[in-house]
């Protein structure tokens, strides 16, 4: 078996302590970030029905063409801001925040911001 790289343990160290405090519901389900080297993801989710109720990514076909040429930051917010609009639509109105053990900073702070913007409480 080979050893995991240090940082990815920790991150999924954390991953673990958050998610055994942070659940989604149905009245409130959980907005889930993930992020790579070059992509963002986040995903709205309800734990009790194992169910995804909203997704969006740097990979959505809503967004494609429009993420060109724009800094990898400013494709999170827009990321947070289709995110929100779709829960909206669902009538979603509050999640409960799972940051998947990344830093709250950069690129998932941002798309936070984004999905605020567009009226989600967390």
């Amino acid at each position: 078996m080979s050893k995991m790289n240090p940082r990815m343990a920790m991150r999924l160290k954390r991953k673990r302590r958050i998610r055994t405090k942070t659940g989604g519901t149905v009245e409130r389900p959980r907005l889930s970030v993930f992020r790579s080297a070059r992509h963002i993801y986040a995903q709205i989710i309800d734990d009790q029905a194992g169910q995804t109720l909203a997704a969006a990514g740097t990979l959505s076909p809503e967004l494609k063409g429009k993420l060109e040429n724009l800094k990898k930051s400013d494709a999170a917010k827009e990321v947070g801001k289709l995110l929100a609009e779709k829960a909206k639509a669902k009538g979603i109105v509050s999640v409960v925040f799972d940051r998947n053990g990344f830093k709250y900073h950069g690129r998932v702070k941002t798309l936070a911001e984004g999905c605020r913007e567009q009226g989600l409480i967390f």
